[in-house]
């Protein structure tokens, strides 16, 4: 939605679909998920989550106004997710070896995330 709305648009639909999103420092909010066993090819996948929950986050910031009081939370979350999905990125366990790469590269380079925030 942030590529097809207009920024003020995309912040108002943000705030139907996702009332939750903290406006204040003093809260915890999407925390992220811990693989037990990383060997286990169905929990590999939460390191996945863990990835790609970071890389939206970031995505839906870069759509926001540099004044929206969600940035800073939406960034601290995402920067949470980042650090426990490329924590798994190691290529010891093949279950999650041979793809959580491709999600770490989308989220390394920001992949289709805009540049500049915008002023409104």
């Amino acid at each position: 939605m942030r590529r097809v709305l207009p920024a003020r648009e995309f912040a108002k639909w943000l705030d139907t679909l996702l009332p939750q999103i903290p406006a204040t420092s003093k809260s915890t909010w999407l925390i992220p998920v811990v693989s037990r066993d990383p060997s286990d090819p169905k929990l590999a996948h939460l390191d996945g989550l863990n990835l790609s929950r970071a890389w939206m986050l970031e995505g839906i910031a870069s759509a926001l106004a540099t004044n929206d009081k969600r940035l800073a939370h939406l960034h601290q979350a995402a920067e949470a997710h980042q650090q426990a999905g490329l924590t798994a990125v190691t290529g010891e366990h093949y279950e999650g070896g041979h793809w959580l790469g491709s999600f770490a590269v989308y989220l390394v380079t920001q992949r289709g995330l805009s540049r500049q925030p915008s002023p409104h």
